[in-house]
Order: C-alpha cells, then sequence, then structure tokens
C-alpha cells in the first residue's frame, strides 16, 4: 500500500467525538452490554404524520425528482419567511435573504469557506460545539477561543471580547464570531440586551456574527432570533435548522438567513458543493413549518417528562445544575470526586452501561462538566437510573 499524505488543513482535525465514541458503544453492545446512549441530540420522536405524509404523496409524482434550484424551492423559502414572521418577529424577503440548507451543519462549513481564510481568526465559544473549531480550521483561518463561564450565565464578557479583538489585530485579525443562544452545551437561553450588545460590538469592532439557532424550540417559551435586534442584518447571519423543532434530523434540512450580499455571497460556494435538494423534502419541511403552536407543545412535552427523569438521574451522580435551562440536554457540574466529567462518563459507561457526555469534548471550559440528553423514552431513562443505582450500590458497599 502506498503511503498518501493527507492535505495540510487536516493537520489538528481528528474525528468527531460522536463518531468515534458510537463505534465504541456499537462494539460494547456487540460483547452483549446494551449501553443506554444518553448522549446524542438525535430526536427519536417522530414527525408530525401529515409531514411524513406530504414526503410521501409527492416522492410518487414522476415530476419531482429532478435537480432543483441552487437557492431552494420558493415553496419551502415562503413558508421559511412566514415560519420567521410569526415565530420570530423577523420580516424577510423569501427571493433574496433566504438559503436553504442540507442541513446547518453544512452551513457552518460554506459560511468559513466564504469568509475565512489563512491569516484570519474567528471567535469560538468555550464551551461550545465542535464543530466551529473543526470547520474555522478548514478554512485556514485559527479558532479564538472565548470562554463562557456560570457565574456570568454562559454569556461572554465584552470586556475580555475587546482584548482579544485587539491581541490579534495586527498578527490574524479577527473577522467573524460563533455564537449559539440557546446555548448548547449550556442551555442558556437567550437575552435581548445580549444580542444589543453583541450587534453593538460587532459593528464596532467590524466582525461578522454567525448565531447558530437549532435550540430556539425546545423547552424554550420564547423563540428568539438575533435579527430581531435593529441593525443585526448589518453585521449578523443566522442559521437554524428543522433537525431539533421538528424532530427531522435525519432528513438534514436547515436555512441561512441574513442580508441579500450575505446570501449571495454564501452561494457563491454552496453552488458548487451540491446540486439542490429533492423537491419532496422541501415541500415535507414547508409543511413542517406550517404546524401550529400545538405541535411544539406536544412536543415540550414529552420533554419536560424527560428532564424530570434526568434530574433525578444526576441527583443520584450528585451533580449541580440549573433547572431553569432549555434546549434537549441537561449540562451538569460533576462532584468535586471526579477530576473531569471524562471520569465520571467512563465510570458510568463501563460500569453501568449508560454513555453520558462528557462536557470537556466542548472545549475546556467543560472539562468538570457532563451533558445528558432528553432524546430517550422515560421507560429508558428509568432503567438508567436502575442501572446506576445498582452500579452505586456495589461500588459503596466495596468502599465500606
Amino acid at each position: 500500500m502506498i503511503t498518501i499524505k493527507t492535505s495540510a488543513r487536516l493537520e489538528g482535525i481528528g474525528e468527531y467525538y460522536f463518531s468515534q465514541k458510537l463505534r465504541e458503544i456499537e462494539e460494547l453492545n456487540r460483547q452483549g452490554k446494551n449501553i443506554i446512549n444518553l448522549g446524542i441530540g438525535s430526536p427519536d420522536l417522530p414527525p408530525h404524520p401529515d409531514v411524513i405524509k406530504t414526503l410521501h404523496d409527492e416522492s410518487a409524482k414522476p415530476n419531482v425528482h429532478a435537480y432543483q434550484g441552487y437557492k431552494g424551492s420558493p415553496v419551502l423559502r415562503s413558508a421559511i419567511a412566514d415560519w420567521y414572521s410569526k415565530w420570530y418577529g423577523v420580516e424577510l424577503n423569501a427571493g433574496t435573504e433566504i438559503l436553504p440548507l442540507i442541513g446547518s451543519k453544512e452551513g457552518i462549513m460554506h459560511i468559513c469557506m466564504t469568509y475565512f481564510e489563512n491569516g484570519a481568526a474567528v471567535l469560538v465559544p468555550n464551551p461550545g460545539y465542535p464543530t466551529y473549531s473543526s470547520a474555522v480550521k478548514l478554512s485556514g483561518a485559527t479558532p479564538v477561543y472565548y470562554e463562557l463561564k456560570e457565574e456570568n450565565n454562559y454569556f461572554p464578557d465584552f470586556d475580555k471580547l475587546g482584548e482579544l479583538v485587539g491581541k490579534h489585530a495586527k498578527s490574524s485579525p479577527i473577522k467573524g464570531m460563533f455564537v449559539n443562544y440557546p446555548q448548547m452545551p449550556t442551555g442558556q437561553a437567550p437575552a435581548k440586551k445580549f444580542f444589543e450588545a453583541l450587534i453593538a460590538f460587532a459593528k464596532q469592532q467590524n466582525i461578522l456574527v454567525i448565531h447558530d439557532n437549532p435550540y430556539s424550540f425546545i423547552l424554550n417559551e420564547s423563540p428568539m432570533s438575533i435579527l430581531g435586534i435593529d441593525g443585526a442584518k448589518d453585521v449578523a447571519i443566522e442559521l437554524n435548522s428543522l433537525s431539533k423543532s421538528q424532530n427531522m434530523a435525519g432528513w438534514r434540512i436547515g436555512m441561512l438567513i441574513g442580508a441579500k450580499q450575505r446570501i449571495d455571497e454564501v452561494l457563491r460556494f454552496k453552488s458548487n458543493m451540491d446540486s439542490g435538494m429533492f423537491l419532496p423534502l422541501q415541500l415535507a419541511a414547508a409543511k413542517a413549518l406550517s404546524l401550529p403552536k400545538e405541535w411544539y407543545d406536544s412536543v415540550n412535552a414529552a420533554y419536560k417528562k424527560r428532564r424530570e427523569k434526568v434530574f433525578e438521574l444526576l441527583d443520584l451522580l450528585k451533580c449541580s445544575y440549573s433547572k431553569k435551562q432549555t434546549g434537549m440536554f441537561v449540562w451538569a457540574k460533576v462532584s468535586l470526586k471526579y477530576k473531569t466529567g471524562f471520569d465520571l462518563a467512563d465510570e458510568i459507561l463501563y460500569n453501568a452501561d449508560v454513555f453520558i457526555t462528557p462536557g470537556g469534548i466542548f472545549g475546556s471550559a467543560g472539562e468538570n462538566y457532563v451533558r445528558v440528553s432528553l432524546c430517550t423514552t422515560e421507560e429508558r431513562l428509568a432503567e438508567s437510573i436502575e442501572r446506576i443505582k445498582e452500579f452505586l450500590a456495589i461500588k459503596n458497599k466495596t468502599n465500606v
């Protein structure tokens, strides 16, 4: 076998943590372990039946299987505009300010490849979604991490952000900043005053704000878009998704929202990467975006019950957490008897056959935390609790 050297852009880029960990869990399951996975944020609930019916009916038509337009179906773009108007109070031009995506994760990469390059730097939250950092590195730019602290409600310190921008002004100027509220993994809800301060900061520093907003309907009574702030379109773009709010993660349907100029710029890159989305998927997505409040209430009712079970599980593990979190996870600080969240996560994986996510995968600021997903049934959560109780009983007996 000859040696083929990978490109320099892959240096420092490892395999995505969950890709690697899921293989390990598969191997444990082959050994008969039956691991309960509480780590992944992939909704187990189905989409609304009308959405599935729309996909079925539209797919049966003979004229829907061709390539589609690079900017997406006008039907989907109009549905997105209506959705933003109804739920976020943001008025959009469906023809110029919306770009459907094959999942918002692809949008992160498109944005980085459109705006960032060697010699530039980008502000990335710590803790935060690991893909932000990876995509920045793949573009050739350098991620500059800004820490989110529990004592500041996981909002950034603008004085320290200003210092970071100044520090990098000559060597590697900061061109962009990733933000994500409701925040993942911490569950911190958005705040209008914060968004206003962020937009003012971005204008002052001449940087692009990328707001990643897939969790705004999960256990959150007040969905908010950063584009609802006056003047936000001058410096901000927003990613959104149907993966979480509509239970359509595997359908890969997202969107980029922003000023016409931003959409046109990103389209220059995206149009060279794919040939559009299957039309019946787009029409089903449009149907999903038209669902009434009762849909979101029903989804959140299930998550509320599950969250109570997760609280019970975390109490068993002596973790501390806020009950005011939003989103489909619970973020919790591990007790002092564990050096890091990795230690706790490994202990219950290998001894109780329950997988939770160590907070350290989201950055150094998350090392003393764990994250538990709500994307499993109450029955499986109850079984997780019983497994952990059994393990702790054996552990305590052994330590006596």
